[in-house]
């Protein structure tokens, strides 16, 4: 066999053999190999590719978490990158002051602004309450600012000092200041914008001090809850509870109930299309939807969403009570002069009150009329007294008052109940959260058949909430049958209905209409921050392009390499195929010849080179 010796003459020797055997051979199973183990880790990845998406809603419920788990923690005042804003709830029994701040926009238009409840050094929640409610200064309106310093002082020693100019004030009143005539609500508006920016350095104007609808408060309701719950993310479209959709890319938003003490609202979201109705009965519907658009551009109208919201003034808890009281009074006088009797006219004969506990004695007076009654502790019949203010029709889609009642699909809703549905069933019966209405009648007719003393006994030694006091220990017969009316004769739902969760916190955060207030009404601020940042997204867009960032095109260059590995090795056979034939004729020559050719050795000098050839 032929052999060829290289002989390097430099510093050091190099001395190797070669065979002249082809080389291509081998590196031809060498290329193969790695082509087909290439072609085995590309098979892996595409098959694992699925598996990438599967991930991503496991990673966006962890960021989630974490973020709830922050959210827990003490407000970093000294991040300049933080704004802040302030909602006054001027409620029927009393006004509250919520401190909300949030960070710069994440930049997707799709989102709202991440807006949280801010928490003081001991990461609790910077709200404060006042009472009485401020319709309470209808008479003396000029005294309406002094009513609400307190609140916006405690606000200005959470918020930093150089914030507040930035820092947006929206002073919003609801059923009580409704109430009120008009020249008395304006008279308390006007005083409040006249002298709190003389004292308070925030973001105010007049367009920001308001006496809201019952619409208004159930929309902003509606938002904040399920603002939380996250039910306005697009993105998650393989979530886990990617069945609870209502179209691609958009979950299945919940509905509420807030019971306060003047009003009651209910929000929840209707299909576009609507079955055909009366012509009475459309104009009504219409009335009582809202369109309304949550996304920064108005032009975006993926964020369109249509909710049927009514309020009903008067079947808030306290003012039920007053009309039961009423109605109590004149039906027991009423009776009084037709009998001749003399119930409820002195303490010795009192009206025995079913809504009341067992032993509580009260007095009512009416116009200098009086009626004093005594508690019976009789639940189902204090349900039975209440269905006539219930003021029901007998249209089957009409609910409380007569209103009409846009259809609830009740086997694929869900609801969360605030404010009285929550204290009715958590204060004092302790059973807040998931709603089963067999068991909270059970828990409510036995608490009102107890005796008066030993429910301020228990009160004494703290068996009940730490928010309960005497006002609840009281009333919480009545209220937790007028809640219970109002669910399930007045609105329809079932008995055993399974999707109601009443709740006061939801992942540890107080969900109050205000925070749907001032998501709304920051919903438009995205779009400037959006405008910030756009050179900025302009000079990055080549990287978002980029093949790490694109999958496919990843793939696709390695199948452009693998192509070429194998023309290459087409490419160096066909070189072999021609020199294999091309030296078949001189092998035939040599043997013909009987010329012996042992070998070749070739020397390579370092100064010169010659090629000596032996034979």
């Amino acid at each position: 066999m032929a052999r060829i010796s290289f002989s390097y003459l430099c510093p050091a020797s190099w001395n190797f053999t070669v065979p002249t055997v082809s080389p291509f051979p081998r590196q031809r199973v060498a290329f193969l190999g790695l082509f087909f183990i290439s072609c085995l880790l590309l098979l892996m990845l595409i098959m694992d590719f699925p598996h990438w998406g599967a991930s991503l809603p496991r990673d966006r419920q962890y960021e989630r978490y974490l973020a709830r788990v922050g959210e827990l923690e003490a407000t970093d005042t000294e991040d300049p990158n933080l704004s802040y804003g302030l909602v006054v709830d001027c409620g029927s029994s009393g006004s509250r002051i919520f401190v909300y701040f949030w960070p710069r926009h994440n930049g997707n238009p799709h989102d709202l602004l991440d807006i949280k409840q801010m928490r003081d050094r001991n990461s609790q929640p910077v709200v404060k309450k006042i009472k009485p409610g401020i319709s309470a200064m209808a008479d003396t309106p000029e005294h309406a600012s002094d009513y609400l310093r307190p609140l916006l002082s405690f606000a200005a020693a959470h918020v930093p000092v150089k914030k507040h100019k930035e820092t947006p004030l929206y002073i919003l009143c609801t059923a009580g200041m409704r109430l009120l005539p008009e020249r008395k609500q304006l008279a308390v508006l006007a005083d409040l914008v006249k002298d709190l920016p003389l004292e308070f350095d925030f973001l105010f104007s007049q367009s920001q001090a308001e006496v809201i609808s019952g619409k208004q408060e159930g929309v902003y309701a509606w938002i904040g809850i399920n603002f939380v719950l996250g039910r306005f993310d697009h993105e998650d479209e393989s979530d886990a509870e990617a069945s609870q959709e209502l179209v691609t890319g958009r979950r299945r938003t919940v509905g509420i109930l807030d019971m306060g003490g003047a009003s009651l609202q209910i929000a929840y979201e209707v299909p576009t299309s609507t079955s055909v109705l009366p012509p009475k009965q459309e104009e009504a519907a219409k009335i009582l939807l809202a369109e309304f658009n949550l996304g920064c551009d108005v032009q975006h109208t993926e964020h369109v969403y249509r909710v049927y919201v009514t309020t009903f003034l008067g079947f808030g808890g306290n003012f039920a009570r007053q009309r039961y009281e009423d109605l109590m009074l004149n039906e027991t006088l009423n009776k009084n002069r037709l009998l001749g009797q003399k119930t409820g006219l002195s303490p010795d004969n009192p009206f025995l009150d079913p809504c009341l506990p067992v032993g509580l004695t009260d007095v009512v007076e009416r116009n200098g009329k009086v009626l004093h009654i005594r508690g019976k502790g009789d639940w189902v019949t204090c349900g039975a007294m209440l269905s006539p203010l219930l003021a029901r029709s007998n249209t089957s889609q009409a609910s409380l008052n007569g209103i009409y009642q846009s259809p609830i699909d009740f086997n694929n809703s869900e609801f969360y109940g605030f404010s009285e549905f929550f204290y009715c069933t958590e204060d004092v019966l302790r059973i807040g959260g998931r709603y089963h209405g067999p068991t909270f009648a059970k828990a409510a007719q036995d608490y009102c058949g107890m005796a008066w003393s030993v429910l301020t006994q228990r009160f004494k030694n703290g068996l009940f909430s730490s928010h309960a006091d005497e006002h609840r220990l009281k009333y919480q017969c009545f209220k937790s049958a007028w809640m219970y009316q109002v669910l399930h004769e007045g609105f329809h739902f079932p008995y055993d209905y399974p999707n109601l969760q009443t709740a006061q916190l939801v992942y540890d955060r107080e969900v109050q209409w205000t925070l749907g207030a001032i998501l709304y009404k920051t919903r438009f601020l995205p779009l400037r921050d959006l405008r910030q940042e756009g050179v900025r997204q302009a000079h990055g867009s080549w990287f978002r392009l980029s093949f790490v960032y694109n999958h496919c095109l990843f793939f696709a260059c390695i199948l452009v390499v693998l192509l070429a590995i194998i023309l290459y090795l087409l490419r160096l056979r066909r070189i072999h195929h021609r020199q294999t034939r091309a030296s078949a004729p001189l092998d035939l020559l040599w043997i013909e010849e009987v010329v012996p050719m042992m070998g070749v050795q070739v020397v390579f000098s370092e100064r010169s080179c010659n090629f000596p050839v032996r034979s």
